[in-house]
């Protein structure tokens, strides 16, 4: 790894069950880059702590969440994907970035306000720190490229800002990482309410298509997805409902949205329901076999986990000690 390609980074937490919405926005666009950079992609497992977890279920979602890395086609001989908890040099350089940033950054971070609303009964020191942490995660690749959504745009803005304190007393340590948009992809939304993004954390079962649903439960979420009255299958704002199935569909078939529309011309909603419905579970199909699969093969996903962490250890710990020697810590005796 890490030849003359650029460097990229991406992470999801261990929380919850992956949506359509992640796979579509996220993992997909993954797939894409293995080939033009180096990539590594973490389970975001620290990061889950800042809410309570049943331990147990964290662990199996921690796992699962690894396993539908690889079953979606992320390639670990290619790529480097590894449990962010297995490797200590994202828990140490966070602490010694904690000392380069400012209480009045963190007060601005508009996730933790969100979060910390939503959670009234544990606002704790690592939801407020948070960013440290995700900064601490991109910087010890030295990452070139993160992949970003507008709701973390903020923190790798802040990611950078803390880079370039610390190159600008230290010296040229991190690399300054620029933000990936990647070819434009429609939110996908909520299937109860196409004014909200599809959330694994929805307290409707049926806003959100999860990965691991099997096909029957796929397309009757898909039957009742709010829509309107007026039954046109046109690409409107006036219609989000509409507009996002219309969104799901063509980012599945790849199909522009005035060819969607031509595809459905007089015909009703049951039946486009129903189209998106079976499209979306056979794209899932595959993913899901693959999935059980792995699932099965412990000796071959366990080696797999060894290998990659131990890959994430060594660049991590090179950056690392830069750091340390940097900021003036005594050097282990090796």
């Amino acid at each position: 790894m890490l030849g003359d390609k650029k460097v990229s980074y991406s992470a999801m937490q261990s929380t919850g069950t992956l949506t359509l919405g992640n796979y579509l926005g996220a993992l997909d666009n993954w797939l894409k880059m293995q080939e033009e950079y180096e990539c590594f992609y973490a389970i975001a497992d620290l990061h889950s702590l800042t809410i309570r977890q049943n331990p147990a279920e964290l662990r199996k979602r921690a796992r699962d969440l690894y396993t539908l890395y690889v079953a979606a086609g992320l390639d670990p001989e290619k790529n480097c994907i590894y449990f962010q908890s297995h490797v200590s040099a994202h828990a140490e350089l966070a602490w010694l970035l904690n000392c380069f940033t400012y209480m009045g950054e963190l007060n601005r971070m508009t996730q933790f306000k969100d979060k910390a609303a939503k959670h009234s009964d544990n606002i704790n020191a690592g939801l407020f720190t948070y960013p440290a942490l995700m900064a601490a995660d991109i910087l010890l690749y030295q990452a070139d490229v993160v992949p970003v959504g507008l709701d973390q745009k903020q923190h790798l803005e802040l990611t950078r800002d803390i880079a370039n304190r610390f190159n600008g007393i230290y010296g040229d340590v991190f690399t300054i990482p620029e933000p990936l948009i990647g070819k434009s992809t429609a939110k996908i939304m909520s299937l109860q309410d196409p004014s909200r993004k599809m959330s694994k954390s929805d307290e409707n079962p049926n806003a959100s298509i999860l990965l691991m649903d099997d096909p029957d439960t796929i397309i009757r979420k898909f039957k009742r997805a709010v829509t309107d009255s007026d039954m046109e299958i046109r690409y409107s704002d006036e219609k989000p409902g509409i507009q996002n199935l219309i969104n799901i569909y063509s980012c599945i078939t790849g199909k522009t949205v005035e060819e969607v529309e031509k595809e459905f011309d007089g015909k009703g909603y049951g039946d486009f329901k129903m189209a998106v419905g079976e499209t979306v579970a056979d794209r899932l199909r595959p993913l899901q076999d693959r999935f059980y699969e792995l699932q099965k093969d412990k000796t071959y996903l366990n080696g797999v986990i060894k290998e990659n962490d131990e890959k994430a250890a060594y660049f991590a710990n090179k950056t690392l000690r830069k750091v340390q020697k940097k900021v003036g810590l005594t050097e282990r005796i090796r």
